[in-house]
């Protein structure tokens, strides 16, 4: 039986306010998978930030059960099981790139000499060797991104949380990063639960891709990619993946797209 990374059972999340009481989210079911990449798709104020949220232990559930690699999610905070990576890097502007990315090792007590070691190697991994000495007021909003990828990914974990990582940045710079994260995913073999806006960047990143319905949040449909795991610029320009965007698209609207040469 395959390890579940992430396990939710009747998850339901209720924000209390001066005008009553606001349901975030209801009954959501989700499993997924160690090394599975899985997005969440869905309106403005759905839920998908919320659900990450609890994953992380940043908030906590109203109802139900959620397990990350078979423990609560607090527990998996504390023994470092994911890592987390936001729309904004948040590094430390006084600190140089190296100092950034082997921060949460040198919370944890990790070595000069090892610390140093997985630094260069993170580095490496996202393409910044020859910036470890930069600060972060250097690099560009791409760079930072990287930047925040590597310190999430430093202490090793075996599962990573990113709420609309690349939604800042143009275009370009947002398709190149989409690449390297498919390569970093695979090279660590760490689960990805991603949110995003975007449906060709759930579609592209992706094994699965879940789709959330209007507040309260909850999943109507999960959508399975199948585009293998060779994700390049080929992919973006395939019948596979545009078959794959539109399906998303009909289950984000509940009802089929006409495509142009339909109309």
């Amino acid at each position: 039986m395959t390890e579940l990374a992430v396990h939710a059972a009747g998850v339901g999340k209720v924000f209390p306010t001066k005008t009553g009481e606001v349901v975030a989210l209801t009954d959501v079911e989700l499993e997924v998978s160690a090394g599975e990449f899985v997005s969440l798709i869905g309106p403005s104020g759905c839920g998908k930030s919320t659900l990450l949220r609890l994953i992380a232990d940043l908030d906590q559930a109203t109802s139900g059960t959620l397990e990350i690699f078979g423990k609560p999610a607090k527990r998996a905070r504390i023994d470092q099981d994911y890592g987390i990576a936001f729309q904004q890097a948040g590094l430390l502007p006084w600190r140089t790139v190296g100092a950034n990315i082997g921060l949460p090792l040198e919370l944890h007590g990790t070595g000069k000499a090892d610390r140093a070691a997985r630094i260069a190697e993170l580095a490496e991994l996202v393409g910044l060797s020859d910036f470890v000495d930069r600060y972060p007021d250097q690099l560009s909003g791409g760079m930072q991104q990287r930047v925040a990828i590597a310190r999430a990914l430093a202490a090793r974990p075996k599962l990573l949380l990113m709420d609309e990582p690349f939604g800042a940045l143009d275009e370009m710079t947002r398709e190149r990063l989409q690449s390297e994260l498919t390569r970093i995913a695979a090279e660590t073999s760490a689960a990805v639960v991603f949110v995003t806006h975007s449906i060709p960047e759930a579609v592209f990143l992706s094994d699965r891709v879940v789709v959330m319905s209007p507040r309260p949040g909850r999943i109507t449909d999960v959508i399975e990619t199948g585009l293998g795991d060779v994700r390049d610029e080929a992919l973006r320009e395939s019948t596979g993946f545009f078959d794959r965007v539109t399906a998303v698209r009909e289950a984000l609207h509940g009802t089929p797209v006409t495509r142009a040469s339909e109309s």
